[in-house]
């Protein structure tokens, strides 16, 4: 790809958003009852490639649930609330009511309780028991503190997941970072790390045996990474510079790595455009913290939005559009995107003429600004 010159000595990459890019149907359509969204990572298999981010305001255990039962799978943070507080419910109930000039400030005090290692167990336990695969994610900085926890808990997926994670951490600190390849390879289940925005942290991840990969840094809707670190990607660009790592790790292992689109994603064509740019599937969180029944209450933000010393986010409000159920499959009656994300999925790839999702990240994309 051609360099712009920014100035004398410095040239950069131009990079696309979704908003800069439209998909352009083929040759044929397809019926939509035709049209299959199931997606499989190691041993197993959803019937939507939806997954709800590890957000306080989008995943509890029950929502989990709920999303599971949807077809998708529910991310539960495991250094959130639910595994700091007994009754987690109340606590977000405080949350929801407090003044957006205190909000921050006493949040970091709430997220100041350490993580509950029985609470672990018993979180991971209520998904397990509703017969729903269940995922959680934790930072890298304690995944090796908790993991005893999290394997005898049983859980499904990992998700080991930070703004920005890299394969290789170098440190002139007596703590020994987490090698992540050591790591995850003497693990049995499965393990998706993120999140990433360019080829060579795409493909360095991928060669740590990790099962899938979330790509975007400072996409999300809740998240001022961009603004108070100044680092991210635009996610078109940043999911085909994965999709490309991720030949070249299948040409040199012959093993699949999964791509996952995390964040920038407001409506359905925005979740249609993130597969053709190379997502196998996507991690949703605002479009999802809009569920009338979501756990943040008519607000939304992440755990890093309250981290004690550089917040890299806030509370922000988000307007109630419809139930879980409603938003995943609708129906819509509304025409703005938000409702039925896997019918507008589903319709998107009817109209272009693919039956499946990697098929469908086959089709021509068009640049539509510049």
């Amino acid at each position: 790809m051609a360099e712009i010159d920014i100035g004398m000595g410095k040239s950069a990459r131009r990079a696309y958003g979704f908003e800069d890019i439209t998909i352009v149907p083929s040759r044929r359509t397809r019926d939509p009852e035709d049209i299959d969204l199931t997606w499989e990572i190691d041993a197993y298999r959803f019937d939507l490639p939806f997954m709800a981010s590890a957000m306080d305001s989008v995943v509890s255990p029950a929502s989990a649930i709920a999303i599971g039962r949807q077809g998708g799978v529910g991310v539960l943070h495991l250094e959130g609330l639910w595994t700091r507080y007994e009754d987690a419910d109340a606590v977000l109930a405080e949350i929801s009511e407090l003044d957006d000039r205190a909000s921050m400030l006493r949040m970091q005090q709430l997220y100041e309780k350490p993580v509950d290692p029985d609470l672990i167990l018993e979180r991971i336990a209520q998904v397990n028991a509703a017969d729903v695969v269940s995922c959680a994610a934790i930072s890298p900085q304690l995944a090796a503190e908790h993991i005893d926890v999290i394997l005898k808990a049983e859980l499904g997926l990992l998700v080991i997941q930070q703004p920005v994670i890299s394969a290789e951490h170098l440190s002139n600190h007596d703590s020994e970072p987490l090698n992540l390849k050591t790591f995850i390879r003497r693990l049995e289940l499965p393990v998706i790390v993120g999140d990433c925005a360019s080829y060579s942290a795409a493909l360095h991840l991928m060669r740590t045996g990790a099962a899938g990969i979330l790509v975007g840094v400072g996409t999300g809707r809740a998240s001022t990474v961009r603004r108070v670190l100044g680092i991210g990607g635009q996610q078109a660009t940043a999911l085909a510079d994965a999709r490309a790592a991720r030949m070249r790790h299948l040409d040199e292992t012959g093993v699949y790595t999964h791509v996952i689109a995390d964040g920038s994603m407001a409506t359905g064509g925005d979740v249609a455009k993130a597969i053709v740019c190379g997502a196998d599937a996507v991690m949703l969180g605002a479009p999802l913290a809009a569920a009338t029944d979501a756990p943040g209450r008519g607000w939304h933000w992440g755990v890093q939005s309250v981290h004690p010393t550089v917040p890299q986010g806030g509370r922000i409000a988000v307007e109630p559009r419809g139930s879980l159920a409603e938003i995943i499959h609708g129906p819509s009656h509304d025409d703005d995107g938000a409702l039925n994300l896997a019918g507008s999925l589903r319709q998107a790839m009817a109209m272009c003429g693919y039956t499946d999702l990697k098929d469908f990240q086959k089709a021509e994309i068009l640049v539509s600004q510049q």
